[in-house]
């Protein structure tokens, strides 16, 4: 993943969310997490748990010698757990990770990120929900030639339109909801059975338990080494938030093509230019949005191929090609959220050119009714207010004012 974002453009939307630093500092959190669960349930004096949280609390990884010695490893955990207990007395150092397995803290830390990208998208989505409801209100009434196969149809409105593109994006938030309130803890230890947890406390389950509570997160009843559902869950809902944000994008671009010219995106200083016309304003929200519904689906699959292949009490290579899949498709989303929020918000509509083409292709819009196809396409609009409002209906408040 390019960290100056030369070949993912908009990625600085996602900065801080899944970059190097960022999977260090969670892995150190988890780390953290676990002296203090250790402590909670007794399996460490309360004052060496002090201790080690207070001579880490202002430590930075060094990610150039933490990746540099991630080789060896195979992941990065060992070497940040080297440079981590470099900080502490030997008494201390040996407390920390102790009963936890790499695997552990990884997947931990991916799942500390995810709720963090995750609780983004869902901002993010809440704001271009909020916009499109403005829209699918405003233009309940604003006649437009439908199109079927590429061809006209019959009538519609933008504001159903609109409305589709909103209850794509509810349907997304509400499965991003309901994971991020369900997302699990791992602690499993070597093989997923707790066994030195074990000898560090009567209670294993407790201390998988306080790990949990320690995060935030949730504990499952049992570790999920190889169970990858936790991972390919988050992948499904990412991938069809993208799904709904390339419709949004894929119809804006349509619709704003000159020969159309029924949509344009706000005009931003720098943005949309041509490097050799000067006459273009490139419809580049809606093109990058696009890009990531193009991306996502794979990166979706990967993580289902690492689950299918997960072998043993710990994979061998299906697990490690789950990280960038998943970092890569975290940053997509958070990225085209940010865009999609952004082009709702600034969507500009014509109605008049939209209404002349409507009345213009009259004959064809109408000729489902059987007749000559004569007449106003507003008045063969069927229930396309009652979808409007059945929509609507599903905001906080029950309409556009409070999205």
């Amino acid at each position: 993943m390019s960290e100056q974002g030369l070949l993912t453009p908009g990625s600085f939307r996602a900065a801080g969310t899944v970059d190097d630093r960022a999977v260090a500092d969670a892995m150190v959190r988890v780390e953290l997490a676990w002296v203090r669960a250790l402590a909670h349930v007794g399996a460490v004096d309360a004052d060496r748990a002090d201790r080690i949280l207070a001579s880490c609390a202002d430590w930075t990884p060094d990610l150039a010698a933490i990746g540099a010695a991630t080789e060896a490893a195979g992941n990065p955990v060992v070497p940040l757990l080297t440079a981590l207990r470099e900080q502490l007395a030997p008494a201390d150092a040996a407390v920390i990770h102790r009963g936890l397995t790499s695997q552990d803290v990884l997947d931990t830390a991916l799942i500390l990120l995810s709720a963090d990208a995750l609780t983004r998208v869902r901002a993010d989505l809440g704001a271009a929900c909020a916009a499109l409801a403005r829209l699918a209100d405003a233009h309940r009434g604003s006649v437009m030639a439908g199109r079927t196969l590429t061809q006209y149809a019959v009538p519609i409105t933008f504001g159903l339109k609109a409305a589709q593109w909103l209850a794509a994006l509810l349907e997304a938030s509400d499965e991003i909801s309901a994971i991020l309130a369900t997302l699990p803890v791992q602690c499993g230890g070597a093989a997923g059975t707790l066994s030195l947890a074990g000898e560090l406390t009567a209670d294993p389950v407790a201390l998988a338990e306080a790990l949990a509570g320690e995060l935030g997160l949730t504990w499952p009843g049992l570790p999920w080494h190889t169970e990858r559902r936790a991972v390919t869950r988050i992948g499904d809902a990412l991938v069809a938030t993208c799904d709904a944000l390339g419709h949004l994008g894929a119809d804006v671009a349509t619709l704003s093509r000159p020969e159309i010219g029924e949509l344009r995106e706000a005009a931003v200083a720098g943005r949309g230019g041509s490097s050799t016309m000067p006459h273009k304003q490139n419809p580049i929200l809606s093109v990058l949005i696009r890009s990531a519904a193009m991306q996502a689906p794979q990166l979706g699959a990967q993580l289902h191929l690492a689950a299918a292949l997960a072998v043993d009490e710990r994979p061998d290579g299906a697990w490690h090609s789950e990280w960038s899949a998943l970092r890569r498709l975290l940053e997509l989303t958070v990225t085209a959220a940010s865009q999609a929020a952004e082009l709702a918000a600034g969507l500009q509509v014509d109605v008049d050119r939209m209404r002349a083409r409507a009345t213009g292709a009259a004959a064809d819009l109408l000729a489902e009714r059987g007749t000559d196809g004569d007449g106003d396409p507003a008045a063969y609009l069927g229930v396309s207010q009652t979808f409007v409002d059945t929509v609507l209906a599903r905001l906080p408040g029950g309409g556009p004012d409070h999205a």
